[in-house]
């Protein structure tokens, strides 16, 4: 059987989850009778300290419905030039919003204050109005890393100086959070509102959940409902998410520490030019310098069992994830150590 570490959404329940998917009780979630669904957004908007939550399909849709909520057309977002939100959703602030993206060069996928400060626009009728700033953590370019909490307070303190909205892209922000140990309400604090992913590290097999004030999830409804968001008794899906949040938050630090042990043993290969400090479960390393280098690279390790991505000309992505056991982990390294 292969060792899929292409990314954490290949994950498949576990027989608990699915019991729990099995016994759920279910409505129309369009008319906000679905108890399951319900039960879970309040769960996940009492897990930040804010007022209320929304059940979506995708990870994506999350992101973009936040960033319609928070913009008008012609505005301009401030991202870091890999983010998600800007190179992997298919062009959707400009599809969804009409607005455009001032691309920072981050650290690692991670952009500071003074460089949120330096990027805001004059107010000038020639420019694009700058309303929002977007950050994702962790950042998955960047190879799994977590932003340093104090940063992201400045950079809060910036946004709240020049009236701009600060949306958090947490697609994988349970495994930042096991990983600093910071508690979730203190993001709650610091955002105008935060999408987080159920079926990543989580393991859920779809779903995310956008959090914040009140009058804001009551416009993302709307704006869920015109993407073709709305689902019926999606509580059967909710269920998952439920038993995700109660039994799949801790085991992350599983997922971590598998990560570290497959980058020691990448670290010592000389065809191995760097790996990307591994915060959490993301492991991005850099081979040769020729261009297909990277993608032969991960062709043989397919051929051997072992599926990852090339993501560059000369770097490779690995992603450990609840699938990922101990033995799993031992039979990656041992390939490693042959190549």
């Amino acid at each position: 059987m292969p060792i899929d570490l292409r990314s954490d959404t290949v994950t498949r329940p576990t027989p608990a989850m699915l019991e729990a998917m099995f016994r759920a009780q279910v409505g129309d979630d369009v008319f906000g009778e679905d108890p399951t669904v319900n039960q879970l957004e309040a769960m996940a908007a009492r897990l930040f300290g804010m007022e209320a939550a929304l059940y979506c399909p995708s990870g994506t849709m999350s992101n973009q419905i936040a960033i319609k909520c928070h913009t008008q057309p012609g505005d301009e977002v401030i991202a870091e030039r890999n983010a998600h939100v800007y190179i992997y959703e298919g062009g959707g602030i400009a599809f969804n919003s009409g607005s455009s993206v001032r691309a920072l060069e981050g650290d690692r996928g991670r952009i500071t204050a003074e460089q949120v400060s330096l990027a805001i626009n004059p107010d000038d009728v020639h420019r694009p109005r700058t309303s929002l700033v977007t950050l994702e953590n962790t950042c998955n370019r960047g190879g799994g890393s977590c932003y340093d909490f104090d940063e992201m307070k400045k950079i809060r303190q910036v946004c709240s100086d020049n009236h701009l909205k600060l949306h958090l892209d947490g697609a994988r922000l349970f495994n930042a959070l096991v990983a600093t140990g910071k508690p979730a309400r203190e993001y709650g604090v610091l955002f105008d509102s935060i999408s987080v992913c159920l079926n990543k590290g989580l393991g859920c097999p779809i779903g995310s959940i956008l959090i914040g004030p009140a009058a804001f999830i009551r416009q993302a409804r709307r704006v869920r409902k015109v993407l073709g968001g709305g689902m019926r008794q999606a509580g059967f899906m909710a269920a998952s998410g439920l038993y995700a949040l109660e039994h799949h938050i801790d085991r992350l630090a599983e997922d971590h520490a598998h990560a570290r042990q497959i980058a020691a043993a990448l670290e010592k290969k000389d065809f191995v030019h760097s790996v990307m400090p591994v915060e959490t479960n993301i492991i991005i390393f850099e081979t040769g310098d020729t261009v297909d280098c990277a993608k032969g690279l991960s062709q043989e390790l397919r051929q051997k069992g072992i599926f990852c991505i090339a993501i560059g000309g000369n770097q490779i992505r690995m992603v450990t994830h609840l699938d990922v056991t101990p033995e799993m982990v031992g039979e990656v390294i041992a390939v490693i150590e042959q190549l």
